[in-house]
């Protein structure tokens, strides 16, 4: 789906994509819809760690992936998505996970973090001709779960534009707040609990990087002095993670453009 030459393979690379995946999921838990889906046909709370490892293969598989297995990968989540459906006791409204306005909720949502996250913690500066240019080559991944390319935010300010039309459509609830102490303080395996000390690090980093009236919603507690501190301790962790090797999928595309050229 995408080269060595895209912003898309620059940015899926760099460990602030940890902290713009959590800002996605405590934004994207405000649309009552949304939520409900995840609410009633999710196992995230008993597994939210496996959540988690589902959803950076999907993004690994299709960033760094041949087209085929990137499009295979859109055809397991379509099939996910037709069974996903149901009544948000929020709302009352009914809602599927197949619906275009909730696929491109969460795709505007995944994106603008990504972006956002990038831009205040990545390795390297991201212009805005680049940012504009990463929005642009995710329209490409929005069409793999079904979405008209046509619907999708395709430059910043477009996505800018979008988001303001949605914003009354946004409003917390019991469900939503459950998911945001899930992502501001995951439970750890026994493996990587002596990770624990920094654990709180990318969560707090993702609610940092929210609009204010977002993080209220969530009734998350924030003060300035938080957010500078929060900056460095992120800023630190980050170039601490970027010394680790490339991810596996990257070093597999890697393999594949040498042994083509």
């Amino acid at each position: 789906m995408f080269g060595p030459d895209s912003v898309t393979w620059r940015l899926h690379a760099d460990p602030a994509m940890l902290i713009g995946g959590m800002r996605a999921l405590l934004v994207q838990a405000l649309h009552p819809l949304a939520m409900a889906g995840v609410e009633q046909h999710s196992d995230y709370r008993a597994d939210p760690w496996g959540r988690l490892q589902r959803t950076v293969e999907y993004v690994m598989t299709t960033t760094y992936g041949t087209e085929e297995e990137a499009r295979r990968a859109g055809l397991v989540v379509q099939a996910i998505h037709k069974r996903v459906r149901g009544t948000d006791p929020v709302t009352g409204k009914t809602y599927s996970a197949e619906e275009p306005d909730l696929l491109v909720w969460v795709h505007a949502v995944e994106v603008h973090s990504f972006l956002t996250a990038y831009r205040r913690y990545g390795s390297r500066p991201c212009s805005d001709v680049d940012a504009d240019r990463y929005v642009a080559e995710q329209v490409d991944t929005a069409s793999l779960v079904g979405v008209d390319p046509a619907l999708v935010p395709a430059s910043v300010s477009a996505l800018r534009e979008y988001f303001q039309s949605v914003d009354d459509e946004l409003r917390p609830s019991p469900y939503s707040r459950d998911a945001a102490k899930v992502v501001l303080n995951p439970p750890l395996p026994l493996p990587i609990r002596f990770l624990k000390p920094v654990a709180w690090i990318p969560g707090a980093a993702a609610a940092g990087l929210m609009p204010r009236r977002l993080r209220a919603m969530h009734g998350i507690p924030w003060v300035p002095p938080a957010d500078a501190a929060v900056r460095v301790a992120a800023t630190a962790l980050t170039r601490a993670m970027g010394v680790l090797p490339d991810p596996p999928h990257l070093r597999a595309a890697k393999v594949r453009l040498a042994q083509a050229a």
